[in-house]
């Protein structure tokens, strides 16, 4: 029983050392406020501008459309 409750309170330790309840809760309250977009496949690109890494400069996206590939990456990865 002992060996229990020592794994129980090392569990809830290293789970508030590295923050896991802030995470948690943050995903729950991302989870009411996602919506789902209304973009469909087809649609004229957004006129939006981008980021480039790491040097910040923004450019709009039709620029970087040429004979190469693009990815775009969204979402947030904090």
């Amino acid at each position: 029983m002992w060996i229990g409750v020592g794994l129980l309170v090392t569990l809830v330790y290293v789970a508030f050392m590295f923050d896991v309840p802030r995470f948690a809760i943050g995903m729950l309250q991302f989870g009411r406020q996602a919506r789902k977009g209304d973009l469909q496949v087809g649609d004229p690109m957004p006129e939006v501008d981008v980021h480039e890494l790491p040097s910040g400069e923004a450019r709009p996206l039709k620029s970087l459309i040429t004979n190469r590939p693009l990815v775009l990456v969204f979402g947030s990865f904090t």
